[in-house]
């Protein structure tokens, strides 16, 4: 049982803060490596996943993404950190909210591979190329991303 399972057999459905860490992978071309997850289904959003106790958020970022696509990160940078998301709620009524720590690399590794219970597929896209079902504040996390790449 890992961390959020232990808080949410005292709490229940009840709204919570989780904290999150995703990480924006980044190619060649600028294109940054978006998940399309299985909850909530056609949805795409940034990879990464919660925090388990005893991790930083850096910790967290890497595991998550070995885990979920079997890419191993170095030379992480931290992007930013929200800390304003909507309400979520789960497929099973469990209701949270996030506070997001994320970093960004153009440095991995691995052959990509998908996590069936997580994700359906994965996919490199431009800013012009963001899907129109995307996380509200994965869609903010981008714009803030692919802004800062066009500044002088």
């Amino acid at each position: 049982m890992n961390y959020v399972q232990k808080i949410r057999a005292v709490v229940g459905h009840q709204p919570m803060i989780l904290v999150v860490s995703g990480v924006l992978i980044i190619d060649d071309e600028n294109r940054v490596l978006l998940q399309k997850r299985t909850f909530p289904k056609d949805t795409w959003g940034i990879p990464g996943g919660m925090m388990e106790l005893g991790e930083t958020t850096e910790t967290t970022a890497t595991r998550e993404i070995e885990e979920e696509m079997g890419l191993k990160l170095a030379n992480l940078k931290l992007f930013n950190v929200y800390s304003d998301s909507p309400l979520y709620e789960a497929e099973n009524g469990d209701q949270y909210y996030t506070v997001s720590t994320i970093y960004k690399t153009t440095d991995y590794s691995g052959n990509l591979k998908i996590d069936a219970v997580e994700s359906e597929t994965f996919e490199f896209r431009a800013f012009d190329q963001l899907p129109e079902r995307l996380f509200p504040e994965h869609r903010k996390i981008l714009h803030d991303y692919f802004d800062g790449c066009t500044e002088a």
